[in-house]
């Protein structure tokens, strides 16, 4: 029985009408399209320390009243998103929304954004995973790079056994670090309110001891916290990946979501100012907050593990969501048409191999450093904030549907609040990297274009014009070229004449007696035919394309309106390792000619049984 490894490794094709099966409940899409979000418990609070703790150690006493303030901002950010999922059910988000209600520029500029947002959710989210494994096993601290790497592989591949599949996978690991952070902060917050089991840096829990702290520093601190906010808007990014009713069912998933997030945001950032928590080299600040409350044993190298799966597994929010809105960009002409088409798995393959290739080069390209990494993920997510924010505010002074005014309220207030935040993070990140993204959209928006451009001339040159009609046809002339006689030539004889009478049978003179031996095996199998023509051309620096171009060129000078068929035969070896063993000369031919206008280029294949 012969082994179809490709169904072996990705399934078997499944049909159009097998969509809606793949298609997911709440319980599966809370875990494809929560677990960045959720992801970001294990690195924001931590972004947040490391800006304080360089002023002072007292100043990580402002920790939760930030947290308190980025959680009022998720609550915002959801709420809006929440309408989006309504009003824009067939996905694509901020892209749709800037889009269709802010014009074409702001749409591209927000979907450039996310694409970037979701590439860099790949890097940061399988960075951070790993970091979380060497805190546990620094013996594998040197290895980072390729453990991430070989990570994103893994992700690619289990992305393209479809939606289903991955889903099943990766809602282990979601689940798990639900429980497990929950039991952690409810063990957490009961040593917390039982003193004798707890030693408290005095320094951090009474602001008399506290520093004064300038509003940069504070706001610096915000805007690295708001990592927080990275994976809030991929539910309304991909509405469609759910059972019917698709929006009712989204909207239920993410507001588990935000909850679940708001909950253990504040939790961790509480109970690592209770424990006195700093960051420190080689472990990570949610390693020590799980050492702290399940000590050395079993279950703190568990949780480990978890936070570990999760924060690799968040990457696949994106594998979800970049495929699907870079199909809905394509759709609109402004990305390679490839992007929309639904692989035999019915997921967007060529959208997971695009994403999965740019995250692992900015993996190699940043040495898997989630510090470095992160002041670009956040420029991208708040301009697509914004421009979604902005876009609802619109929608709603223009529509004006029943209850507009409680909706343009709620968008407004987004639209300021993460308006700011893209203020604050562009300019206290700048120098830390965020300038990039700042250079990149330009470039993303001007390949939107291009491609736009190119797709629209290509349309208005194969329009029909109005008074085209089907003329007769004109004979075409052949030329093939060969470097000997052999079955396959013949073969390609016998069908060079059935659509010609006039073929020229080329041989270019590149090595020493092959004229003659052609001639003779010409004599020999051919003979005298009115239809066939030899022609041998001269090549004194050995080139073989070069005279058959050249030639063609005249004969199309000296029969001017006529097509030229270049027939080319081929024979193709059983095993494809034998290529190895042969001259590529048709193959080389084919790629030269294919540019040539006016030819019609065909391939007669000979198939060899050994």
């Amino acid at each position: 029985m012969k082994i179809n490894f490709r169904q072996l490794l990705f399934g078997k094709p499944l049909t159009a009408n097998s969509l809606e099966h793949e298609k997911l409940p709440v319980w599966r899409g809370l875990a494809v399209f929560s677990s960045d979000a959720l992801s970001s418990v294990a690195y924001a609070t931590e972004e947040i320390l490391l800006i304080l703790v360089a002023l002072s150690v007292g100043a990580s006493y402002y920790s939760v009243p930030i947290a308190l303030t980025i959680a009022a901002l998720l609550v915002i950010v959801a709420l809006s998103y929440r309408q989006t999922i309504t009003l824009y059910p067939n996905g694509g988000g901020a892209y749709s929304v800037a889009k269709d209600n802010l014009g074409e520029t702001p749409g591209l500029i927000a979907g450039g954004a996310l694409l970037i947002d979701y590439t860099l959710t790949v890097a940061v989210s399988v960075s951070a995973g790993v970091a979380a494994m060497t805190s546990a096993f620094p013996s594998l601290g040197h290895h980072e790079v390729a453990m991430s790497v070989a990570v994103i592989a893994m992700l690619s591949f289990a992305n393209l056994r479809g939606l289903r599949d991955s889903s099943t996978v990766f809602s282990i690991p979601t689940y798990l670090f639900i429980g497990f952070t929950t039991v952690m902060i409810g063990m957490g917050l009961w040593k917390v309110f039982s003193p004798s089991e707890i030693h408290i840096d005095d320094r951090i829990l009474h602001p008399s001891h506290i520093e004064p702290i300038s509003w940069f520093i504070l706001l610096r601190a915000f805007s690295s916290g708001c990592a927080a906010l990275t994976g809030i808007e991929a539910i309304s990014n991909g509405v469609t990946a759910f059972r019917d009713p698709a929006p009712k069912r989204a909207k239920r998933t993410l507001s588990l979501m935000v909850v679940m997030l708001v909950l253990f945001f504040v939790g961790v950032t509480f109970l690592t100012q209770h424990y006195g928590i700093m960051p420190r080299e080689g472990e990570t600040v949610i390693s020590q907050v799980a050492r702290h409350t399940f000590g050395n044993g079993i279950f703190y190298y568990l949780f480990q593990f978890v936070t570990a799966f999760i924060l690799v597994f968040a990457a696949n929010t994106a594998y979800a969501d970049f495929p699907r809105l870079s199909s809905v960009i394509a759709s609109d002409r402004y990305m390679p048409r490839q992007l929309s088409n639904l692989g035999d798995r019915l997921v967007f393959s060529n959208g997971i191999m695009l994403l999965g290739f740019f995250a692992a080069a900015l993996v190699v390209l940043f040495n898997a450093n989630t510090h470095a990494l992160i002041p670009l993920y956040s420029v991208g997510v708040f301009l697509s904030f914004s421009l979604s924010q902005f876009g609802m505010v619109v929608h709603h002074l223009k529509h004006r549907a029943a209850h507009w005014w409680k909706m343009l309220g709620v968008n407004l207030l987004g639209a300021i609040a993460t308006t700011v935040v893209l203020g604050v993070v562009t300019i206290t990140k700048f120098h830390d990297g965020a300038w990039i993204i700042l250079v990149l959209i330009p470039l993303l928006l001007i390949g939107f274009r291009s491609t736009r451009s190119h797709y629209e001339s290509v349309a208005k040159q194969l329009t029909l014009s109005e008074d085209w009609k089907l003329e007769a046809p004109v004979p075409s002339l052949v030329v093939m070229p060969i470097s000997g006689f052999h079955s396959g030539v013949l073969e390609a004889l016998k069908y060079a004449q059935g659509i010609s009478s006039d073929v020229r049978v080329v041989v270019v003179d590149v090595a020493p007696c092959r004229p003659e031996m052609i001639k003779e095996a010409w004599a020999a199998h051919i003979g005298e035919n009115p239809s066939l023509k030899l022609v041998i051309l001269a090549s004194p620096f050995r080139s073989v394309t070069t005279p058959v171009i050249r030639y063609m060129e005249k004969l199309e000078r000296s029969h001017p309106g006529r097509t030229i068929t270049v027939v080319i035969p081929e024979f193709i070896t059983k095993r494809w390792w034998h290529n190895f063993l042969h001259n590529q000369t048709a193959l080389f031919m084919r790629a030269r000619l294919r540019f040539v206008p006016r030819r019609v280029l065909v391939a007669v294949s000979y198939h060899l049984h050994e």
